[in-house]
């Protein structure tokens, strides 16, 4: 007997796992876009950090941990992986009216929270500094008004980085 349940035919598993295959390369793609990359150009980590806190400090927000993901990468790595990154934190902060809303809109954008915008520098060229963040979405006016925020603060952050106090 010839077990039909999966797409209803014999091969079915080997269909099964085709689509699941191909749903798994469409979603690396799509992977590639949840972030948003802002290239700074003369500028150094440690001004282009302090930039990044000030920026989010002057929306009237507090910093909430500061995760130094490059040490971690360092101390966790395993074998001969080569970091990628000269420098690398990433700050997380959070908008306590933001996070209501989020989440009166739907529970379970508390996974929004808290906001974190990542600054780091590549071995190969250190004047340049790259800040990026996760994309939350437009799908309602609380996701709409975190992009908004997350815009201005790294638009503020690459000007001060640019300073060089």
């Amino acid at each position: 007997m010839v077990s039909t349940h999966l797409f209803g035919t014999p091969l079915g598993a080997s269909r099964f796992f085709l689509v699941l295959l191909l749903l798994i390369s469409l979603s690396g793609l799509s992977m590639a876009s949840d972030a948003h990359v802002v290239k700074i150009s003369a500028s150094d980590f440690r001004t282009a950090h302090d930039g990044l806190i000030e920026a989010i400090e002057s929306e009237g927000l507090v910093v909430g941990s500061i995760l130094p993901f490059r040490d971690m990468l360092a101390r966790t790595a395993v074998g001969d992986g080569e970091i990628p990154y000269a420098h690398a934190e990433i700050v997380q902060f959070c908008s306590g009216q933001l996070a209501a809303e989020l989440v009166r809109e739907a529970p379970a954008q508390l996974t929004l929270c808290p906001l974190s915008i990542a600054v780091y520098t590549l071995p190969q060229d250190r004047s340049i500094v790259w800040m990026a963040y996760r994309l939350p979405g437009t799908g309602t006016s609380g996701r709409q008004r975190a992009e908004l925020l997350l815009q201005r603060v790294i638009k503020r952050a690459a000007e001060l980085s640019r300073l060089r106090w």
